[in-house]
């Protein structure tokens, strides 16, 4: 996670991405780590859970820091290696996203999918 926090300081500076994506993945991420103690309480009383989908949603929308501090804080879906391996995946596909979409080169496409 310090590494992302680098990376997004260095595209802030150097193509000027705005505060306003870095506010929505601190917003997602305090969600995503809610939403992950919710499903590890849920586990711990044997009630109704969340959806490993829903968790990885929630990841690849942005949400990806605060589920890997719930899965270090809380020791959850920590283990599991089929959904370690998504998890990461989803990670590799917003961080990707986050560089193309911050670029100046995908500045247009960005442009292009948001309204107004």
């Amino acid at each position: 996670m310090p590494a992302f926090i680098a990376l997004y300081a260095l595209t802030a500076v150097l193509w000027r991405v705005p505060i306003a994506v870095g506010l929505g993945y601190l917003a997602l991420s305090v969600l995503t780590f809610a939403v992950y103690a919710a499903d590890k309480a849920a586990a711990r009383a044997d009630r109704w859970r969340i959806s490993e989908r829903t968790l990885h949603f929630l990841a690849l929308a942005g949400g990806w820091p605060g589920a890997l501090i719930a899965q270090e804080w809380l020791r959850h879906k920590s283990v599991k290696p089929v959904f370690r391996a998504v998890f990461w995946a989803t990670v590799t596909a917003n961080v990707t996203a986050f560089l193309i979409l911050g670029s100046p080169y995908g500045r247009p496409l960005l442009a292009a999918l948001l309204p107004g």
